[in-house]
């Protein structure tokens, strides 16, 4: 029987009023704070330091000590990860591909926590498991908003944040589908932008970002209640 979910966590809903969520690789967590008030100035209070690099525990620690920016953990891939990201801080947490352990470790530390998925059948896993918001990663690989609206056919109460392939181009078509409650993208805040200094570009490319989720969600909120 397939698990009843069990209303929509506070954090994600925040993450669906934002819209876009920056998919962020640090290397030197000396830059976190510039970052973190990068974002904050362009709009898009909120990042997903991915578990790539032995700077990003540090960096969601300092960023989410803030308090006035959402920090999440990427690329979670163990319950152990899970661990040392929810002690560093982080507020909710992405993984790549499907974990039961990864889910079930989020859910006993009350964090928000979005498992990618990329077929039917890990979609479902996702579903019998309580969860009704996912990741389709990667979406631009595995055929971007048409094979999301095809998924969601059989599963019309799960959402979807599609990353991977998502680029300015195209995420304004990805946020105006009702499957997507939010998308994942790097392109504002890239690992060779933070490396050298260009907060006033992350900015620039924040406030563009935050402009295109207004265009299409005008209200703030998700096409889908």
């Amino acid at each position: 029987m397939i698990a009843p979910t069990t209303g929509v966590h506070p954090m994600l809903a925040r993450l669906e009023q934002i819209g876009i969520v920056p998919v962020v690789v640090m290397d030197d967590d000396a830059h976190a704070l510039d970052l973190a008030d990068a974002l904050v100035a362009g709009g898009l209070p909120v990042a997903e330091i991915t578990l790539r690099t032995a700077a990003s525990m540090r960096a969601i620690e300092r960023m989410s000590a803030r308090g006035d920016i959402l920090v999440g953990a990427g690329t979670v891939l163990s319950a152990e990860q899970v661990d040392r990201a929810v002690d560093a801080g982080a507020s909710f947490v992405v993984s790549p591909g499907y974990s039961a352990s990864v889910v079930d470790r989020c859910r006993h530390h009350g964090v928000a926590v979005l498992p990618g998925i990329a077929t039917a059948t890990e979609l479902q896993a996702a579903l019998v498991n309580g969860l009704d918001r996912v990741k389709f990663f990667p979406a631009g690989k595995l055929g971007g908003r048409p094979m999301i609206e095809t998924l969601a056919e059989p599963f019309p109460a799960v959402r979807f944040m599609p990353s991977g392939g998502v680029r300015p181009e195209n995420v304004a078509d990805y946020l105006a589908s009702p499957a997507v409650f939010a998308a994942g993208g790097s392109w504002m805040a890239t690992r060779q932008l933070i490396a050298d200094g260009g907060f006033d570009e992350i900015v620039r490319l924040c406030r563009e970002s935050a402009q295109i989720v207004a265009g299409v969600r005008p209200s703030g909120l998700g096409a889908r209640p």
